[in-house]
């Protein structure tokens, strides 16, 4: 008989035994089993994980659905990941296979790979940690460092800033070290309204009062009515009077320029004169003073 021949007999001979087949048996009942439990645990996890996410959805601090939603979906991938990468190193230790061995050269690669990427390592857990702590969301109005936009898209790497010009700045997670939210709470606009010394500010106090008492009906943006809070400055030609209005988040622009018009049109139609720059003549020779000219 061959070598060749004998081989196969000893194969033969040793899948005819019963101790071959019952450890193969054994072996396979133990695979399905870590399987099952893997499953049981992913589920049980991401079900804990769904419902922490809806008891915070119900507290007074609610946060964005969209932060919440990525936030709940990264943190599913990565309890998948786990219990599946546990699950795979028990089986391999079942089909006898010296995981540890397989463990240390990992972590030798591993440990080569996060020298050579610890920037991208940086980025990843910095832009986690901006979604999990709910520092900014999309659509958003920051600045980071010397960049100011609106807020296109967070990832784990990056950020996508566009400005109020169009560009849009792509920023790694690990660069921002401080940020400027202007939209978690309420703008206020400050309006600021000159009055011509020669008219009655009693009577133009009472027109600007009476009229920002209609705006929160005009405008949506304003959060209550507009306060008026008085003289301000005294300048060289005018009395500067001073209006403060609390606005929904960013629209204290709009709003300002909007009460601006409203104001000059209602002065107007009083009669009351918003100045204008004067000069007056002084002669030496004479010591005559002429008449006030623009």
């Amino acid at each position: 008989m061959s070598i060749t021949q004998r081989g196969i007999q000893k194969l033969i001979d040793k899948y005819q035994n019963e101790d071959t087949w019952l450890n193969i048996g054994e072996g396979l009942l133990k695979i399905i089993v870590i399987m099952l439990i893997a499953n049981i645990l992913i589920r049980i996890g991401k079900l804990a994980i769904h419902n922490i996410f809806k008891i915070r959805n119900l507290s007074p601090l609610n946060t964005s659905e969209r932060r919440e939603a990525t936030l709940s979906k990264l943190l599913d991938n990565i309890l998948t990941y786990v219990v599946y990468f546990i699950a795979f190193m028990m089986i391999l230790s079942v089909l006898g296979i010296d995981v540890k061995a397989l463990i240390a050269g990992a972590g030798v690669v591993g440990l080569a790979v996060g020298f050579g990427a610890q920037s991208l390592v940086k980025d990843v857990i910095s832009g986690f940690f901006i979604i999990f702590e709910d520092q900014f969301s999309v659509g958003d109005h920051v600045r980071i460092g010397q960049f100011e936009g609106n807020v296109q898209s967070i990832g784990l790497r990056t950020t996508k800033l566009k400005s109020w010009t169009g560009e849009v700045h792509i920023l790694p997670n690990g660069n921002i070290m401080e940020v400027t939210n202007f939209s978690i709470n309420n703008s206020l606009a400050i309006i600021d309204v000159g009055i011509a010394y020669e008219e009655d500010l009693d009577k133009a106090e009472m027109v600007i009062r009476e009229l920002l008492q209609k705006m929160p009906e005009r405008y949506e943006e304003l959060v209550r009515e507009p306060d008026f809070l008085g003289i301000q400055n005294f300048s060289p030609s005018e009395v500067t009077l001073r209006i403060v209005a609390e606005t929904l988040p960013m629209q204290h622009a709009a709003v300002a320029r909007k009460m601006r018009k409203d104001i000059k049109l209602s002065l107007d139609e009083h009669g009351i004169e918003i100045p204008y720059p004067r000069m007056v003549m002084y002669s030496k020779d004479n010591g005559n003073i002429k008449e006030p000219s623009v």
